[in-house]
């Protein structure tokens, strides 16, 4: 393990090298990928970049591309026999349902795990989108839900998410608090258009697509104002520096 003296392994005074063997002088290398190229210096970047390669395939980004092939499968299932049959209706919010509950898990593995790839960082919020866009647009399609209501939601959703690109050179705009809440109540609101409710339960679920409309819009707000000081703050400190190289 690094960090993990050789002679306390059993080992000689020497350090690990790539191979498990204790060589005199030689850091301890514990990444494979990094062994790899030690052992085969020719052919080390390749051998490197297929360990890395591989790390793709892991339970976090398998659980993405479940939810992204859930996308076409619950738009086949909400859009079945007119859109209008209860029972479809109940198999697709069962997809949406799984699609919500792996955005929920992913992420957790990937950090808690060490798990984080290019790969998961591009896919995982086209994931997000892509099943909550189709929700929408296909309540919207039948009748269900006010056009208004979807395009204001995917509305902030996109123009966030191209924010963030915008000022990624000045820092991350960090996940709030309020931002997980709307998306909380985003995935219950349309979970529960989605399903085919009367009643009490199809008044309930206007209010609380209500609130996720009016948190969508708090918040996208909010990561805007947050995006105006971010912006400043880099400025400034580029300015800053500048002056001080030129000192």
């Amino acid at each position: 393990m690094t960090g993990v003296p050789a002679s306390a392994s059993g080992g000689s005074s020497g350090a690990r090298g790539a191979t498990g063997q204790a060589v005199d002088g030689a850091p301890e290398v514990s990444d494979p990928a990094v062994a790899m190229e030690a052992r085969h210096p020719r052919g080390g970047k390749l051998a490197a970049a297929a360990v890395n390669q591989a790390s793709v395939w892991n339970v976090a980004n398998l659980l993405t591309m479940l939810r992204l092939l859930l996308v076409p499968g619950f738009v086949a299932l909400m859009l079945a026999d007119g859109g209008y049959d209860p029972a479809w209706r109940s198999f697709a919010w069962a997809a949406f349902a799984v699609a919500m509950i792996t955005d929920l898990f992913d992420g957790h593995l990937a950090r808690t795990y060490n798990l984080v790839t290019d790969f998961g960082k591009i896919a995982d919020p086209i994931a997000d989108k892509a099943i909550m866009g189709a929700a929408l647009i296909c309540l919207s399609y039948l009748g269900d839900l006010p056009w208004w209501v979807t395009v204001v939601i995917l509305g902030r959703e996109l123009g966030i998410t191209l924010l963030r690109f915008v000022v990624i050179r000045y820092g991350v705009i960090p996940a709030s608090r309020g931002g997980k809440l709307k998306t909380l109540t985003q995935g219950v609101a349309v979970g529960m258009y989605v399903l085919a409710l009367t009643g009490w339960l199809a008044t309930l679920r206007f209010w609380v697509m209500a609130a996720a409309v009016v948190l969508t819009v708090v918040t996208g707000l909010d990561y805007v104002r947050q995006a105006m000081v971010l912006r400043r703050r880099g400025i400034a400190e580029r300015a800053a520096a500048l002056e001080e190289r030129e000192a």
